[in-house]
């Protein structure tokens, strides 16, 4: 549950800061006179009495005012001589030190006898072959 809440107030924070809350206000906006226009008229003609830009209904009118605001408040571009702000810090390979010798030396112990000769095999069983 508290995952599931998470992830929409995640979801929910990103549209807003996106700005794409005001594209879906938008999109309802023009759904409405849409379906206003159609109604009455063609549907050609409804589609462009919608779209005319010089007959914007209220939430369009409100939705327009929200984007110039944003536009105006909204974070400023960098200028030339601005910090720049690392988001991923590129790392140089790890030093590894190689040796000469490609194989692990061979541990000689003092105690155990070092065998030079192959294992002997017993001869098998008669009743097993």
């Amino acid at each position: 549950m508290f995952r599931r809440l998470s992830a929409v107030s995640l979801l929910c924070a990103w549209l807003c800061a996106s700005g794409a809350v005001l594209d879906i206000a938008q999109t309802v906006a023009w759904t409405r006179m849409f379906a206003g226009y159609a109604r009455t008229e063609s549907l050609a003609s409804a589609a462009r009495e919608t779209f005319d830009p010089g007959k914007p209904c209220q939430i369009c009118r409100a939705v327009g005012k929200a984007r110039e605001a944003s536009e105006r408040h909204g974070p400023g571009v960098p200028s030339a001589g601005a910090e720049k702000i690392v988001l991923i810090l590129d790392r140089g390979a790890p030093f590894v030190a190689l040796s000469a010798q490609r194989t692990w030396p061979g541990v000689r112990s003092a105690l155990a006898p070092e065998r030079s000769g192959d294992v002997p095999v017993p001869p098998p069983k008669a009743g097993d072959a």
